[in-house]
């Protein structure tokens, strides 16, 4: 399987292919890239492509606090 994709086109048309609930919000300071997100809305993933994506990726792999123990800040 060869994707011809940026990392972040996959990653907006993995969330466009989640359900017609999920709206991606990616943030950017250049066209160009404004351009390539946009462009990710004509990515269709397969379904083996998504079960791929999945077994590299399974759900609660990224999971886990945003930040290091802050417990200490602020004392």
């Amino acid at each position: 399987m060869g994707w011809a994709v940026t990392p972040a086109q996959m990653a907006i048309a993995w969330l466009l292919a989640q359900g017609e609930d999920m709206v991606p919000i990616p943030g950017t300071k250049r066209r160009q890239y404004l351009e390539e997100n946009v462009a990710a809305v004509e990515i269709e993933l397969t379904a083996a492509e998504l079960e791929q994506l999945d077994a590299v990726a399974p759900q609660g792999a990224a999971a886990g606090d945003r930040y290091a123990d802050m417990s200490t800040v602020n004392r």
